[in-house]
């Protein structure tokens, strides 16, 4: 019965994919003319190649550029991937070589003459731990798409199947793609734009399997260490009720969680997210609940970014940036809701939601960023800045993942407010799902998104819109206030002195990375890229200089001596005192009735 159900499954699959395949073909008015096929092959893993061929047919143009993208969805910053590339080679149908030039870094121009088949073959090199390149060892594989498959000028609306070949003794392959019945290890795409959406882990990972509503959802781990496995699954279909009960529906036929291996970061997909993952973070209740939080923001993104979205968004240019001002919403929204999720879920009390938002608060409100940059412009410009936030950058930026929880924070709490509790942030994004994802099959512009959030408040919403375009301070309390919430945002004296400098270990020496606004280093004198060698006569690593500076207080003279260009020199810092702002946040000592409906709503305890 269980094999019987697998193969009605499957057939389903093939079946939705060819009714894909012909309704698009309808819309276009035409049927897409000939086939792409992929085989991707890893014969030596552990010297990091994998071997792509493409095969075409039915490509009647005399002149076929294939394109490499130059970034990937999800992940807003310029990867080149065509730097990975060699061994580039195109060969008519007969075998026989065919010419081909660069025209541009990620473009390579095959004269195909008369000849409507193509095989196109090259290298790439993959040696990146992170969810946005690929990667390639004697343990395991993972594909990023953008970074492995080239797509044909002007025919990215193609369907294109993928064939894996793992190396010997890897028995897995993990993907977000349609298999393709009778076929081991072969995958269907609808087009480009889902392959690239797409990424695939092969090796030995574990799988974990639960349901939702009928729905298969697949844990696929590398290194799972120690982990409770069963309680793991459990906890994640409970994320995946909550976060499903807020928009109302599930918009997949499957899901699939890959969980890379040790890395940076997590980036999502339409019915699958890459993750990195060290089991070792996961032994302590903190480290487990940080991991769900994680997994939690990661899986919500596949509504809010893939399905509710701003309109830069999608369809994509995959040979530049993608500018958006919304960045704020997308990633900022769903850190907001990455913990109300797990919240509605039982995963998290109310009192460890609270600690996090005053977190995510504090750490662009205590900085001198939010002087500098608004929401929508750290939005715009982190194609720039975004993944080099290190000397002057770190003092004149603030990250839209932290302010857009706050921004969240506020609207939610406004709408409830100004509803009296019939409304809240969670009617906004249902109604983007149901309007522009569902109905008008698009992403919404910057002034679409304002007028549903103002539709759902029944009013003007303008001082938080202006809170997300200007560097205005917010005023919190009586924000907060609305959600039967206390904020603290009274300064007060940290403890120890304040250096205001911060130096890292590199090679052997201990560099300044960063000089903070007005702090008493910069005051100073002290730049980014000076070495320290001494304090006080005394040499120092990062360790020892914390443990020095933590000993002193406030009017304390420290003698710094640093090389600059190779020149050696002592500056004397005047220790300072260090003000902050903790946003602790606690429920109101008396609410009145609304404000004590609203929290009620909102959190479980």
């Amino acid at each position: 019965m269980k094999r019987a159900t697998e193969m009605n499954k499957r057939s389903r699959v093939i079946i939705f994919c060819l009714a894909f395949l012909i309704a698009a073909s309808f819309a276009l008015g035409q049927k897409p003319e000939g086939t792409m096929a992929f085989t991707v092959s890893m014969e030596q893993p552990n010297r990091h190649y994998y071997h792509v061929v493409f095969r075409g047919e039915g490509m009647k143009d005399k002149t076929q550029d294939f394109k490499m993208p130059a970034w990937t969805p999800g992940y807003y910053q310029i990867m080149d991937y065509a730097r990975n590339v060699l061994n580039f080679r195109a060969e008519d149908g007969a075998g026989n070589p065919l010419a081909w030039e660069k025209t541009a870094k990620n473009t390579w121009r095959v004269k195909s003459g008369k000849d409507a088949s193509i095989t196109v073959s090259y290298d790439v090199y993959a040696f990146n731990r992170s969810v946005a390149d690929s990667y390639l060892d004697d343990e395991r594989g993972f594909i990023s798409p953008t970074g492995v498959f080239m797509h044909v000028a002007g025919r990215i609306q193609h369907p294109v199947t993928v064939t894996v070949r793992p190396c010997q003794n890897w028995t897995r392959v993990s993907t977000g793609l349609d298999p393709v019945e009778g076929r081991p290890n072969t995958f269907f795409a609808p087009d480009f734009d889902i392959l690239y959406d797409c990424p695939i882990l092969i090796g030995n990972q574990e799988i974990l399997k639960f349901e939702v509503q009928g729905i298969p959802h697949v844990f696929a781990g590398v290194n799972l260490g120690a982990l409770d496995r069963a309680k793991f699954a459990a906890d994640l279909k409970r994320m995946v009720e909550s976060a499903v009960a807020l928009i109302g529906e599930i918009p997949y036929r499957h899901y699939t969680f890959l969980a890379i291996g040790p890395g940076g970061g997590g980036l999502e997909h339409l019915n699958s997210t890459a993750l990195t993952f060290n089991a070792s973070g996961l032994t302590s209740p903190a480290g487990y609940k940080r991991w769900l939080s994680f997994v939690s923001h990661e899986y919500f993104h596949h509504y809010n970014v893939k399905r509710i979205r701003p309109i830069a968004l999608g369809p994509f240019d995959y040979d530049r940036e993608n500018y958006t001002n919304l960045l704020w919403v997308s990633e900022g929204i769903s850190v907001y809701y990455e913990d109300v999720i797990l919240n509605r879920a039982g995963l998290l009390s109310r009192d460890e939601v609270f600690e996090r938002f005053q977190s995510s608060i504090a750490r662009f409100e205590n900085g001198s960023g939010h002087l500098f940059q608004s929401a929508t412009e750290s939005s715009f410009d982190t194609w720039m800045k975004f993944f080099s936030r290190g000397g002057n950058t770190a003092n004149t930026t603030i990250s839209y993942y932290d302010k857009g929880a706050a921004l969240g924070m506020l609207l939610d709490f406004k709408i409830r407010n100004e509803t009296k509790n019939r409304k809240s942030l969670d009617d906004v994004m249902q109604t983007l799902y149901r309007k522009f994802y569902k109905e008008k099959k698009r992403g919404f512009t910057d002034q679409e998104f304002r007028e549903v959030c103002e539709s759902e408040a029944g009013g003007s919403l303008s001082e938080i819109f202006e809170y997300a375009s200007t560097v205005k301070g917010i005023d919190y309390p009586r924000y907060f206030a609305y959600a039967g919430l206390d904020i603290d945002v009274q300064p007060r004296e940290l403890a120890g002195a304040w250096f205001g400098a911060a130096a890292q270990d590199q090679n052997g020496n201990l560099m300044i990375s960063n000089v903070e606004m007005d702090s008493p280093a910069l005051q100073a004198g002290l730049s980014v890229q000076d070495e320290i060698i001494a304090l006080d006569g005394t040499r120092v690593t990062s360790r020892t200089m914390s443990e020095m500076l933590n000993s002193r207080k406030a009017g304390d003279k420290v003698r710094v001596l640093i090389s600059r260009r190779n020149a050696i020199r002592e500056v004397e810092v005047v220790l300072g005192k260090k003000m902050e702002r903790s946003f602790r946040i606690k429920p109101l000592a008396n609410p009145n009735p609304l404000q004590a409906a609203i929290l009620k709503d909102l959190f479980r305890e």
